[in-house]
């Protein structure tokens, strides 16, 4: 890896992890101080990530770490669904031999998981996601599968092992009916399965998000008072 891969990878692990909140401020020496690297490669990450909709580029302020908010998360899952909804179903239409075997082989893995960590798990998460609508034959259908994915890691981060560990969900049977769906090549199962399975993961994320600072309310000033409003 290059050094702005290196640091690309390092802040993108702590930025999907919060170990650099929403909303920071990510200063160029402090980040250099934190990584160990020159303003380059760290300059270089910072785009990138600028890019993947990570961070956001303020005017003659540099970068911060992206906001979250209930709002993006259902125009985020909105997005995933409307997008991936018409990846799967081309690549269900094309029914291609290498495509089902992907679908099979990266769920297998997927349930296999149980229990791994939080970064591998999220490895093998997206690869079965992506395997379902890999079939689709739109290399910018797949590019926004990648974008809309990479933007909505952080929310999902510690979801799926936390969910499990609780059992609040049955993950694993969620994956498997879009698969099963999708293998028998029933387009409208595999495509409400997936749409359940994105809107349960909503409702779970927008509960775990912090309660929006109140707007302060002004005063309203009677007429020919001189309080201020």
């Amino acid at each position: 890896m290059t050094l702005a891969e290196t640091a690309h990878a390092a802040l993108r692990r702590d930025i999907v992890s919060g170990a650099l909140a929403p909303g920071m401020p990510l200063r160029m020496s402090l980040l250099c101080d934190r990584y160990g690297m020159g303003m380059s490669p760290v300059r270089e990450a910072l785009n990138r990530l600028h890019s993947e909709g990570l961070v956001v580029a303020l005017p003659l302020r540099g970068f911060i770490v992206a906001p979250v908010s209930a709002a993006d998360v259902t125009d985020t899952t909105d997005t995933r669904i409307l997008i991936e909804s018409e990846a799967l179903r081309r690549s269900i239409a094309a029914g291609r031999p290498d495509w089902a075997a992907g679908v099979r082989d990266t769920l297998a893995a997927l349930l296999e998981a149980a229990g791994t960590e939080a970064d591998a798990l999220e490895r093998l998460h997206h690869a079965f996601h992506r395997a379902l609508v890999a079939g689709c034959g739109s290399p910018r259908l797949m590019d926004l599968f990648e974008r809309l994915y990479s933007e909505s890691e952080r929310y999902r981060y510690h979801a799926l092992t936390v969910e499990a560990r609780e059992g609040s969900r049955d993950l694993a049977a969620e994956h498997r009916a879009i698969a099963q769906a999708a293998l028998a090549r029933d387009t409208s199962g595999a495509l409400a399965a997936l749409e359940t399975h994105y809107r349960r993961t909503e409702t779970v994320l927008k509960a775990r998000l912090p309660e929006p600072a109140p707007t302060p309310r002004r005063r309203v000033r009677a007429a020919g008072s001189t309080a201020p409003a």
